[in-house]
């Protein structure tokens, strides 16, 4: 891992142009997991995008920021000022975000496409902090990362970042491209965990067994 918080070897792997392996369990891990299908790929951590509110530093009209969450990929956020371009994503409360999943496609987008990414979180516009920085070599398709670059506790991933406010700022574009295109993003919380003890240890879900259950 390099000073930024990226793993220079998973980003080659990402880039390569080669297709992606499939987002199995034995993935999972990986730092950053790759799906060359248009629309999200199915992944085990909860989508929270819908919690919060969305706003775009600028944008072309017809290319705003309802753009990033149609489900189209076809459509995109399309930036229209000066640099940075930002995306700010603000939940009612605080809130813990395991991963972002982005779409962008090089082949289509050209010099519009995000080589530099900054994720900064925070509790308010005022104090919002770096946590990650992430480099792309042309990518095409979902990518998904994790936005926090510190180990969790048991060493086998990363810890999830607790914020009321994230912030992904493309800082350049390939080819010292402009504006920005960036096709759809998710944001995704930890991985949900049952707890034993919540689970129903009585097993008989007959209909009979329905009909007298709640009886005391």
């Amino acid at each position: 891992m390099d000073p930024t918080g990226n793993m220079p070897d998973a980003q080659d792997s990402a880039t390569s142009g080669l297709p992606p392996p499939p987002l199995d369990e034995a993935n999972l891990n990986a730092p950053f997991l790759l799906s060359a299908v248009k629309h999200p790929p199915s992944l085990p951590w909860p989508d929270i995008s819908g919690r919060a509110n969305w706003s775009v530093s600028s944008a072309k009209f017809g290319f705003g920021v309802e753009c990033l969450r149609d489900g189209d990929p076809d459509t995109f956020w399309h930036s229209d000022g000066p640099q940075p371009h930002f995306i700010t994503i603000e939940f009612p409360r605080k809130v813990p975000v395991q991963k972002l999943s982005i779409y962008l496609s090089h082949p289509q987008d050209d010099s519009y496409t995000p080589s530099t990414l900054a994720i900064r979180a925070g509790t308010g516009a005022s104090d919002l902090q770096d946590v990650r920085i992430i480099t792309l070599e042309k990518p095409d398709g979902w990518i998904t990362f994790d936005v926090s670059s510190e180990p969790n506790e048991d060493g086998d991933g990363l810890k999830p970042v607790n914020a009321y406010v994230l912030q992904i700022i493309v800082m350049s574009n390939h080819q010292s491209g402009k504006d920005t295109h960036v096709r759809g993003l998710r944001v995704l919380g930890p991985m949900e965990e049952t707890d034993p003890l919540e689970e129903d240890v009585f097993t008989f879900k007959s209909s009979d067994y329905r009909m007298y259950e709640g009886i005391r």
